[in-house]
């Protein structure tokens, strides 16, 4: 993903985790179908297929996995914020996909792709 020049290094350090994580997911099969889908409610920051079902990916970066580590950091407000966007996302469908919520997690250098993270 190309930065802006007013790019902060946290917004570096983000798409540098995305980038990952996309490369991860293609390797695994999923194909992109949209990235940094934002609305009024929320952001998601990949939106993948895989085969017939549509997947919401939230990613999460974290230097090492001490203090819970990168999956533990999306608290009942994310969660609630990428459930109004995949709806919002979704409106786009007469007869929406199969879909889900998953999650990778980085942290240091180990990837983690979760399935089904995130209840909605």
């Amino acid at each position: 993903m190309t930065m802006p020049p007013h790019a902060t290094a946290r917004q570096v350090i983000g798409a540098a985790a995305e980038d990952a994580a996309l490369a991860y997911l293609s390797r695994q099969g999923l194909a992109l179908a949209e990235r940094n889908f934002r609305c009024r409610g929320g952001e998601i920051d990949l939106i993948m297929r895989d085969a017939e079902t549509l997947v919401f990916v939230e990613v999460r970066r974290r230097a090492s996995a001490r203090f819970g580590g990168a999956a533990a950091s999306i608290d009942a407000g994310k969660r609630a914020r990428l459930t109004i966007a995949a709806q919002t996302y979704l409106q786009r469908y007469r007869m929406p996909p199969a879909c889900r919520f998953d999650v990778v997690a980085i942290d240091g250098d180990a990837v983690s792709w979760i399935r089904n993270a995130i209840e909605a």
